[in-house]
């Protein structure tokens, strides 16, 4: 890749020095000493997001507690191991589905429990009286995904923790996308298990994830009936001594550790808040060429704070969408297309991360120039001015 290279994909993202530089330490066993002590800082620090990733620093830690554990598989290995510990045969599960990893979400949990799922077309919003008409006191738990990366919208994930902690239900959140860029309050939505992954706004690379799973939930785990693998007692006994039950990937493990270590210097309310603020450029820039946001955002459903879709212009629509593709390639950045049934039909930039102003200008141009190439009309001019008037006010 040359070195000017923009990576605006949600997942995987851009890595610091810090990050690339911890994975090239001299190989040592994942049962050290040295390890463990990696295991334990990077642990500490995780615990530490999971529990104040709000804007002005707020504890919403659990009155029993919680751990987090680092799992040696991405973040659906977390999804997987959040359900398949929680409820067995028979047990009813709620899943709230509007786009790909809200259906991820309901497969999983199709394999482990009987699930109705409260289902809207991929980009819409949850009518929450449909949602509150769903859970009742027979659900057993409920999924759901907070920041739907397939298609750029944040759900409201307090007002379902509400109505499952109403319910008597256990609340299970993929914060895959969210946490590490926008506010997740654990205690305060009633969240049992929250998920992330190590490669989207928490900045290290793909191949490892944690779960935060508060104590109030420890008791009602039976790593017995989900894959050997996702045993999560097994999980928090061995974490008890900063160890995982299998072999680590220990230069990740080291990675994320920089990653994380880097989140705690510059705080979670102005790291939740630059997000923000280069989301809102990046919605600002779209528009400016012309261009339709994606996600239908209504009452106390709104954009996603970390990756934006937008519709591609009709004449750039299904194989007619390779010609800007290619021309977003050729400028040396990388954004992501639409998935499943909205592949051609709409495309995404991420802005999660550590990326700068200057890289979500850059990105926004090479989007409008490479428009023009395909055919459509677009201020490249216009969209930066717009995105700087968000970003450098």
């Amino acid at each position: 890749m040359p070195d000017d290279f923009l990576l605006l994909t949600p997942g995987p993202v851009p890595l610091q020095p810090p990050v690339t530089d911890a994975m090239t330490e001299p190989m040592v066993s994942h049962r050290s000493a040295s390890f463990a002590e990696t295991v334990a800082t990077l642990t500490a620090d995780l615990e530490w997001i999971f529990t104040h990733s709000t804007l002005d620093g707020y504890d919403t830690t659990p009155p029993d507690g919680g751990t987090a554990l680092v799992l040696n598989g991405t973040a659906t290995l977390g999804m997987e191991a959040a359900v398949s510990n929680l409820v067995a045969p028979g047990d009813r599960v709620v899943a709230l589905v509007n786009g790909k990893f809200g259906e991820r979400f309901a497969r999983i949990a199709e394999r482990y429990a009987a699930v109705e799922r409260v289902a809207v077309p991929w980009g819409e919003a949850f009518d929450m009286e449909t949602v509150a008409a769903a859970i009742s006191p027979t659900t057993d738990l409920v999924t759901m995904v907070h920041n739907e990366t397939s298609t750029g919208i944040l759900n409201p994930a307090s007002g379902v923790g509400r109505l499952a902690a109403e319910a008597d239900a256990r609340f299970v959140l993929d914060g895959v996308t969210s946490i590490g860029g926008d506010v997740v309050c654990i205690d305060d939505w009633h969240v049992d298990i929250a998920i992330t992954d190590a490669q989207k706004a928490l900045g290290a690379p793909p191949g490892i994830s944690a779960v935060y799973v508060t104590d109030a939930v420890t008791d009602a785990l039976d790593g017995e009936r989900g894959p050997f693998y996702a045993d999560l007692p097994r999980h928090l006994q061995k974490a008890a001594a900063a160890q995982s039950p299998f072999t680590s990937a220990v230069p990740l493990y080291r990675a994320f550790a920089a990653a994380t270590a880097a989140i705690r210097e510059e705080g979670m309310p102005r790291r939740i808040a630059r997000h923000r603020q280069q989301a809102a450029a990046v919605r600002a820039g779209l528009e400016a060429m012309g261009l339709e946001l994606f996600a239908a955002v209504r009452d106390v459903t709104v954009h996603s704070n970390t990756v934006t879709a937008a519709r591609l212009p009709p004449s750039l629509r299904g194989e007619a969408s390779a010609p800007f593709f290619d021309a977003v390639a050729a400028a040396d950045v990388a954004i992501a297309g639409g998935q499943a049934h909205l592949g051609g039909e709409i495309f995404r930039i991420s802005n999660m991360g550590d990326h700068r102003p200057a890289a979500i200008e850059r990105g926004l141009a090479a989007v409008a120039d490479a428009l023009t190439t395909a055919g459509v009309d677009a201020d490249a001019d216009a969209a930066v001015t717009a995105a700087q008037t968000v970003l450098r006010p």
